[in-house]
């Protein structure tokens, strides 16, 4: 039973915007989905995304990114929480790593966050790096949010901002591709999901919130084989 109003309005919000493929960007990720090349530490539950959002602020032309992980933040040292967004000019990078890996998934540049709550903007096309600001970083139990990105951060490769697509993956350290665990959704990416009022996306991050808590509670009561 939801006893939340807000956790309430914030799953309708997530249907409505889930039925119309256009606003599909809000995602959930099957549990223990961890890549077999992921190699570099434990398969820990704070590396396993089980939902994620991207959202475009019309009005205030801000951007926020959401994730939801398997397990409380933090029990990996190391870990990191990137977005790839393809702005216009994205491409497969990771096929030229080894292990080639993420086909599907088009990047022009990634935002990463750290469980310290700080976070960076490296923009390929661009050859820039910006820490974002203090505050922008939100840590909520299993969930952590950039939070209200300005789009002058993000600047257009060639889409216009409500068009912009992102997959997430956490990594444990940067420069190898068996560093990621996971990729949110699998093999693609989605689009920004606009959102016209702050009412409405407060909303649907709590809605994403709850479905995060909802897939790992189902994870851990989950029947052992005998």
């Amino acid at each position: 039973m939801l006893n939340c109003p807000l956790c309430r309005a914030g799953l309708v919000a997530l249907a409505a915007f889930s039925i119309n493929p256009v606003h599909a960007s809000v995602i959930t990720d099957a549990t223990n989905d961890f890549l077999p090349s992921f190699t570099v530490a434990p398969h820990n539950s704070d590396l396993d995304v089980v939902s994620a959002a991207g959202f475009y602020n019309t009005s205030a032309q801000q951007f926020t990114f959401s994730a939801t992980l398997a397990g409380a933040l933090g029990q990996t040292p190391g870990a990191l929480y990137v977005w790839g967004l393809d702005r216009g000019q994205g491409t497969q990078r990771f096929l030229n790593g080894s292990p080639p890996i993420g086909a599907g998934v088009f990047f022009d540049s990634v935002l990463i966050l750290r469980p310290n709550g700080t976070g960076v903007y490296n923009d390929f096309i661009n050859n820039t790096m910006t820490n974002l600001v203090a505050g922008s970083v939100q840590l909520n139990g299993n969930t952590i949010t950039g939070a209200d990105l300005p789009l002058s951060l993000f600047p257009s490769t060639g889409f216009q901002p409500g068009d912009y697509t992102w997959n997430i993956w956490p990594r444990v350290g940067l420069g190898q591709n068996n560093q990621i665990s996971d990729f949110a959704p699998d093999a693609a990416n989605v689009p920004v999901t606009s959102v016209p009022e702050p009412e409405t996306y407060a909303m649907l991050l709590s809605g994403l919130g709850l479905i995060g808590m909802l897939r790992a509670r189902r994870k851990r009561v989950q029947p052992q084989p005998a």
